[in-house]
């Protein structure tokens, strides 16, 4: 950073009587060290202004859980998600709200229900083993390009029950450009409006035409076919749902449910595994940790569902990943009603955002918080982490609807790579933080079999 935060005392408060920290290029430069260095200069609740908004930064755990959960009414996802992403994800899951959004929740929530796990477990690790057949010994590979392509996939075949490979390039490409917009589109001073030809918005308008596309060949197949009403994959849960009047969703509606499953259906997966791996890479003892219990437990067969019981320490190590470099590393949202957090007042229209990023690196909660130690998630220890210290699916009745899935997904597909191959790192983890926590560039590593 170009120049450190002021201290607290220093800071002037604003209007609601929080300290104030004005420094747009800071921020831009580096948000991770920026919202860091808040937190520890200025205290659980901090107020700063970036590009002309004011944002409330809360630290703490009881103050997360304020927010999410105990006065969640109070707060929207609001106008900086839906600028950020609105454009293409619609009305889907991620962008509604009220008791639209909770109609939604409730017609997909079949698809992510506990029976459903077991079966979408077989096709993870028969995917994640088809990609592997691709790898070769001693090579380097942009592994989280792999991932983001694997868990793609897995995605489109478990929960619209199509394979996606042959189109798996195009729609990857488009979810990567929708990305990159929103990254810059959070991070830019001046916001440049969509119909200005400048070559990022010429490219974004491209991938939202082939997103459109694809989900509506998708859509066509389906319909095509023989719609069985009492079938679980999210596609033919919208396409036979009829309202009270006996109405189906409008196209439209159904476009946006499938673009916002396939974004949040695979990235935060894709990133969790891409971290974790990494950090194996550079934690020999932890990665040896995890080799002996796959080679215990699996003795060589592919995991499956039941062996999940056992593989504890494959968890752990997941766990930690998620909280060193969590996918999502910040929340942010939008107070609809007057609040009160931590006897600051908050009022309607004002922004606030809670960091996955500091609290799970504060050493109040986690001692040597920068160190890789997956042994350190016993039962004890998470019985005795207060609630909001790890919340990386984040919390409420807004929390991630695929959490389970998600790590049902990470632990099958880690526990598969890593008792066949190991990976070596070639650099240092550099980030684009956005929507989700992004990494800047690829991330190479050798892949050597064992």
């Amino acid at each position: 950073m170009s120049e450190a935060p002021q201290k607290r005392s220093e800071q002037p408060p604003g209007p609601s009587g929080v300290p104030v920290v004005h420094n747009t290029l800071q921020y831009a430069d580096d948000p991770l060290e920026f919202i860091t260095d808040v937190a520890r200069e200025y205290g659980p609740v901090a107020e700063y202004n970036i590009g002309g908004i004011s944002f409330y930064q809360l630290s703490d755990p009881e103050l997360v859980e304020h927010v999410l959960v105990q006065e969640n009414q109070k707060y929207i996802k609001g106008e900086l998600f839906q600028e950020s992403l609105g454009t293409v994800l619609g009305e889907g899951l991620l962008t509604s709200e009220g008791e639209f959004w909770r109609q939604q929740r409730h017609l997909m929530q079949p698809s992510f229900l506990p029976q459903m796990l077991e079966r979408y477990s077989k096709i993870m690790v028969e995917y994640t083993e088809r990609m592997l057949s691709s790898w070769e010994d001693g090579e380097t590979r942009d592994i989280h390009e792999d991932m983001m392509s694997l868990t793609v996939e897995i995605a489109a075949k478990t929960l619209f029950d199509v394979d996606i490979r042959e189109e798996e390039s195009a729609v990857g490409e488009a979810l990567e450009t929708v990305m990159d917009y929103s990254s810059v589109s959070m991070r830019r001073p001046v916001d440049v409006p969509q119909w200005v030809p400048t070559p990022l918005n010429r490219r974004y308008k491209q991938a939202l035409s082939d997103l459109t596309e694809v989900v509506g060949r998708i859509v066509n197949d389906h319909r095509d076919g023989d719609l069985d009403p009492e079938s679980n994959d999210i596609v033919s849960l919208l396409l036979t749902f009829r309202d009270d009047d006996g109405n189906p969703l409008p196209d439209e509606q159904i476009r946006d449910e499938l673009v916002t499953i396939l974004l949040a259906g695979h990235e935060t997966t894709a990133l969790a595994l891409t971290y974790t791996l990494h950090l194996l890479g550079t934690n020999q003892e932890q990665a040896d940790t995890l080799r002996e219990e796959l080679d215990s437990v699996l003795d060589g067969d592919s995991p499956t569902f039941a062996d999940l019981n056992d593989l504890t320490y494959t968890e752990q190590v997941i766990t930690e990943g998620m909280r060193i470099y969590p996918p999502v590393w910040e929340l942010v949202r939008e107070a609809a009603e007057p609040d009160t957090v931590d006897g600051y007042h908050i009022k309607p229209g004002q922004t606030v955002t809670t960091q996955q990023w500091v609290i799970h690196r504060d050493p109040r909660f986690y001692d040597d918080p920068l160190e890789f130690r997956p042994s350190r998630w016993t039962s004890e220890f998470k019985r005795d982490l207060p609630k909001f210290a790890y919340f990386p699916f984040g919390g409420g009745p807004r929390r991630c609807i695929g959490d389970r899935f998600a790590l049902l997904e990470a632990r099958l597909a880690l526990a598969t790579i890593a008792q066949s191959w190991t990976v070596d790192p070639t650099h240092e983890l550099e980030f684009d933080p956005s929507i989700t926590l992004r990494p800047e560039g690829s991330v190479e590593m050798v892949v050597s079999r064992r």
